[in-house]
């Protein structure tokens, strides 16, 4: 070949790749406003004059008329990470102020970092990290904490760091601020059976930013083994509850919840093991969820688009 062919051929290959398009990135836009007249209309017209494409639209609306309105919308825009704040700042000043809106638009380019608080029971922590190094998971899961060193091998058997806080009745306000410390830089905290009440001010500086999971015996069966109260009982169902986690313990919004039924034959420690395994189920869905961009929070309750 000679060296004007050569040239030629470069030259050819570099005007192409020049002419290649971006790469097509896909975001999830959340909506909840009053519903109105014009709001899907007003929506795809904004997003169809950058050239995206509408993938999914789910939307909710509360009553025929005059209702509170939900929507999730996901689109595919070539390039959409060098522009996106321009496409959120031009959104803001027109579709969003016009009617209203609460939103909030997420790059799914962008991984949703997610740290794990756990204490001794190591079902719903084990779960979660096995869906996330399987890729079942589409988040970072940053660290893991826990108030005891219990889990600390089987956490980085999963290349996950564990940091052991200790929290007593005396040091509790330094343990949180330490915990907040190490887990700042991440949008989401999941309690995965965390033995601990968290105080309301670390609640309030992580708002609708923390998961628990607890079993749904909650409020009939509080305290120690509930379990064997509920055996004691002779309950037909049990189940689990996954929710954000507000001031006011074990009242947030629900997530997702699940059950199962039982019967007189199945003692103390058959209920533990199917009461276990509802729970790391429910957390998964409610932490998958969350990722995915698929909840919103209305006052003490949520809309989740599954």
């Amino acid at each position: 070949m000679s060296d004007n062919t050569k040239t030629v051929l470069l030259s050819t290959i570099a005007s192409q790749s020049k002419q290649l398009p971006s790469t097509i990135d896909t975001a999830t836009l959340l909506i909840k406003c009053k519903d109105q007249a014009g709001i899907v209309q007003a929506v795809s017209e904004f997003i169809h004059r950058y050239g995206a494409n509408i993938i999914t639209l789910d939307q909710y609306s509360t009553a025929h008329e005059g209702g509170q309105y939900f929507m999730r919308l996901e689109f595919a825009l070539a390039g959409l990470s060098d522009i996106i704040e321009n496409f959120e700042a031009s959104f803001a000043h027109t579709v969003a102020k016009r009617h209203d809106m609460d939103w909030r638009l997420h790059n799914n380019a962008t991984k949703t970092k997610v740290g794990i608080l756990v204490s001794k029971f190591d079902h719903a922590l084990l779960d979660l990290l096995w869906r996330h190094q399987r890729g079942l998971l589409d988040c970072e899961i940053t660290c893991v904490v826990s108030n005891h060193p219990d889990l600390q091998q089987a956490v980085q058997n999963f290349g996950i760091t564990f940091h052991h806080v200790p929290v007593t009745k005396d040091n509790k306000a330094e343990a949180e601020e330490q915990i907040h410390k190490l887990m700042a830089g991440n949008d989401l905290l999941v309690l995965a059976r965390y033995m601990q009440i968290l105080s309301s001010d670390f609640v309030k500086r992580w708002p609708m930013q923390i998961i628990n999971i607890h079993h749904s015996f909650l409020p009939a069966f509080v305290g120690a083994d509930p379990y064997r109260q509920a055996y004691d009982k002779g309950v037909k169902l049990i189940g689990a509850t996954a929710h954000y986690v507000t001031a006011e313990l074990d009242q947030g919004p629900i997530i997702e919840q699940d059950v199962h039924r039982v019967t007189h034959r199945q003692g103390v420690t058959e209920l533990r093991a199917i009461g276990r395994d509802i729970e790391r189920n429910v957390l998964a869905r409610a932490v998958n969820w969350h990722v995915q961009n698929r909840v919103i929070v209305a006052g003490n309750k949520t809309v989740v688009f599954n």
